[in-house]
């Protein structure tokens, strides 16, 4: 017999997050107080937030990820101040910091944030004071993922890289490849991850979520990749995947977003189930918590209730995302250590399912 974790356990675990955009990430009030403070009310589809909320519910019918991406064109116009970077980046620490995410890894591309005229070095020290504040103030760690964008010229691309390389030891900790992956091959952006590489950053590619096991390849052997956000199309190459259980790759998976953009049909329908099973390391994760409108403590519950991980599987998923974050390797065993202590035993009123 084994018990059905509780949303309210599971919000009580120590966690880590992996794999969460700033720019999808806004809270709603936030959004309408950015637009009406930056005279851009006509960036929004509705002036409150109940309705904005209804509208954004839309985001379930994406028909594709290309489609998903699209919904960015309401909160990315309003991240062009400092001010509007430094309050997002806060209030995102913070959301996270009440649910008991005790570590944050924020990714985002810089250069979206640059229409207005800010520096790609104005935007980055805008969200990283916004997180030390936030650091500050509740208990929680902070660092950044720069993206790069798979749409944009490789030369962007390794500006940004660039830009990671500056900030790392200042709050940048990974670089990233993000964006649709249809026509966008991870290999179009070598020198962009071979100059992080040889830098010795941290590297993370989405790859492998609305494109075939073929992604996931080039992101490892041609980009050098640590880790692979999303990558549930893993299990289509099933020598590939003995390669990451064997090398203990681990994947940055997004249950919510897999099921909005069709990348997968539904939960019950999620590789997630068997990637675990077979020995692949796995994180959970929000992607956008405003478009996506979750929690990492929602994501773990839905993976356990919806998706058939068990108690057992999902505590250990949990514990993965200390296992990978991008931390030195000292800092990374102490916070582990901390969080198996903290780790709370499961609670006798958890209901039984046999």
């Amino acid at each position: 017999m084994e018990s059905t974790l509780s949303l309210d356990t599971i919000r009580s675990w120590p966690k880590a997050e992996l794999h969460c955009h700033l720019d999808g990430s806004l809270r709603l009030q936030t959004m309408l107080d950015l637009a009406r403070t930056q005279g851009k009310m006509d960036v929004l589809p509705s002036d409150s937030v109940d309705g904005l909320r209804e509208i954004l519910k839309q985001v379930d019918d994406s028909e594709t990820l290309e489609r998903y991406l699209q919904w960015f064109q309401y909160t990315i116009p309003l991240m062009q101040t400092k001010e509007a970077l430094s309050r997002i980046a806060y209030e995102l620490a913070e959301d996270n910091a009440h649910e008991n995410v005790r570590y944050l890894e924020v990714r985002y591309a810089p250069i979206v944030a640059t229409k207005d005229g800010l520096s790609l070095e104005d935007v980055n020290d805008a969200v990283l004071e916004g997180l030390r504040r936030a650091e500050q103030d509740f208990d929680i760690r902070t660092s950044v993922i720069i993206c790069g964008l798979r749409d944009r010229y490789e030369s962007a691309s390794l500006r940004l890289a660039e830009l990671a390389v500056a900030y790392k030891d200042r709050g940048v900790t990974g670089f990233d490849l993000a964006g649709g992956e249809a026509g966008n091959p991870p290999k179009h952006h070598l020198h962009a991850f071979y100059y992080a590489r040889n830098n010795l950053l941290n590297l993370t590619i989405h790859a492998g979520e609305s494109w075939g096991p073929d992604s996931i390849q080039q992101a490892l052997f041609y980009c050098g990749a640590h880790r692979i956000g999303h990558g549930i199309t893993l299990p289509k190459n099933p020598e590939l995947m003995q390669y990451f259980v064997d090398h203990q790759i681990p994947l940055e998976i997004c249950p919510t977003s897999n099921v909005q953009t069709h990348a997968v049909d539904g939960f019950a329908e999620h590789p997630i189930g068997p990637i675990v099973d077979a020995g692949v390391p796995v994180t959970v994760n929000t992607d956008n918590r405003l478009f996506s409108r979750t929690s990492v403590t929602e994501e773990l519950h839905r993976v356990h209730t919806r998706c058939g991980v068990s108690a057992d599987a999902l505590r250990e998923i949990a514990l993965n995302g200390f296992r990978y974050a991008f931390l030195p390797w000292d800092e990374k065993q102490e916070l582990l250590k901390a969080m198996k202590t903290a780790f709370p035993a499961q609670a006798s009123s958890e209901t039984p399912v046999w």
